[in-house]
């Protein structure tokens, strides 16, 4: 059965969450969704029920998802007339996104509505059975909350709790979103050929992904198979190899996810990193299949003949850093 979900975005890299739901949701259901509307810390999405744990379960940079009640208006709340809530008491909140439509009274249409539901559920403030959520953004949506996502998880991987680790490491949900953007499916194959502490195959593997890394540098392929001892993960393959001969070792790769190096500290044994860059982007369209993408991230926007750009987002980091992370196609 299709339901209406919508999907309440963490608010940060403009455009990479929304488009994180919109990869993942079409992943997990095979392309048997459809995006009804997006806008301002929201997407709305139809898709099958079933594939709500699944979806869920995947997605790194969404605060809460729920089934889609409707869009209204402050002196319009008809959509909650005819609604008819699962038994149980129920609570509202609402969310305001970055301050947007900050006339509206949110209190106001908290009241109007809790007196319309209270008609046939109790109300219950503290522990309710089922919370609804008011969003207010570019417009006022409603939303009975499914899930929640549980940022714990990705806590206990961040790089600081791994056995070996990297300050400069992605963390964990910016790791996972980019692979996400990939589209690659659950048991599909995922290559970090720069995989330093590990935290892009951790990832991936933690998705239900065969996770395969490899790195020029030994002790870094060592420390990535330490943490992925660590968590109880399984690396279904590794490598010790440079980047332009990836070719050689790897094939059929459905996504590449990486996190190449950059920065002072890096070592790239005294090459300029751009030519890194361009060997890399060079060789990932000998590993992957013809439908397969890279995800890649870098301090700044990078072409190559090799592979087209299909988006890119930009995250400040400090001072003059920031993460350009790219999606690239065959």
């Amino acid at each position: 059965m299709n339901r209406t979900y919508l999907f309440e975005l963490l608010g940060e890299l403009e455009g990479m969450p929304a488009d994180e739901v919109k990869a993942t949701v079409s992943t997990e259901t095979d392309g048997a969704c459809k995006l009804i509307c997006e806008g301002p810390g929201y997407v709305v999405m139809e898709l099958p029920e079933e594939k709500v744990d699944d979806i869920n379960n995947r997605l790194a940079l969404t605060h809460e998802m729920g089934r889609f009640i409707g869009f209204i208006e402050s002196d319009d709340l008809s959509v909650f007339e005819n609604l008819e809530l699962p038994e149980g008491t129920f609570a509202i909140r609402h969310l305001r996104y970055k301050g947007l439509n900050a006339e509206v009274d949110s209190q106001k249409i908290i009241r109007s509505v809790g007196a319309i539901l209270s008609k046939h559920n109790d109300v219950d403030l503290k522990h309710p059975d089922i919370l609804i959520r008011i969003l207010i953004s570019d417009r006022i949506s409603a939303y009975i909350i499914d899930k929640t996502f549980n940022a714990d998880l990705l806590r206990e991987r961040k790089v600081s709790e791994r056995p070996f680790f990297s300050p400069i490491s992605l963390h964990p949900k910016y790791a996972r979103a980019l692979i996400n953007l990939t589209g690659v499916k659950r048991g599909g194959t995922v290559l970090d050929p720069f995989c330093g502490t590990g935290g892009i195959v951790i990832e991936a593997a933690s998705m239900g992904m065969k996770a395969v890394a490899s790195d020029f540098d030994p002790e870094m392929v060592a420390g990535t198979r330490e943490n992925m001892d660590f968590y109880k993960l399984r690396i279904a393959d590794f490598e010790t190899i440079d980047i332009s001969d990836i070719p050689e070792r790897f094939s059929e790769i459905d996504a590449i996810a990486c996190d190449p190096p950059y920065g002072r500290s890096t070592k790239t044994g005294g090459e300029n990193i751009d030519s890194i860059y361009k060997r890399a982007l060079d060789a990932f369209p000998k590993v992957l299949t013809p439908t397969g993408k890279a995800g890649v991230v870098l301090p700044h926007v990078f072409q190559t003949d090799s592979m087209k750009l299909e988006c890119m987002y930009v995250q400040y980091v400090h001072g003059t850093l920031s993460r350009h992370y790219h999606i690239f196609k065959n």
